[in-house]
């Protein structure tokens, strides 16, 4: 089975920082695009950043020059790094990766267990 466990949510005031790491361990024959979504109450569940193997990396309008999304291969680790957030940032944060555990099989999206993050004075 594959796990992705994240971290590093929590409280912070406006214009401050966060980093958020996710994990994906189990039996991984390829690790394609991972990324972070965001679901704020009342409002759908949206992209935040998405980094492919190999590529170009994307990022909502809303979040471009304040969050930088980054990826560690060896240790199957995908990271976001935000920067002067704001209220508006408050939602519960998803990791998603797309993997292959076999070379039989075609890949599948896997989802994180979500962690908060609140930006409020």
């Amino acid at each position: 089975q594959v796990q992705l466990v994240e971290s590093g949510g929590g409280l912070v005031q406006p214009g401050g920082s966060l980093r958020l790491s996710c994990a994906a361990s189990g039996y991984i024959f390829r690790l394609n695009a991972m990324g972070w979504y965001r679901q704020a109450p009342g409002k759908q569940r949206e992209l935040v950043a998405r980094i492919p193997s190999g590529g170009v990396i994307d990022y909502a309008d809303a979040v471009k020059g304040r969050f930088t999304i980054s990826r560690d291969n060896g240790k199957n680790t995908v990271y976001l790094q935000m920067n002067s957030l704001k209220p508006e940032d408050t939602a519960v944060y998803y990791c998603n990766a797309r993997i292959q555990r076999s070379a039989l099989y075609g890949a599948t999206d896997y989802w994180g267990q979500g962690t908060q993050v609140t930006v409020s004075s």
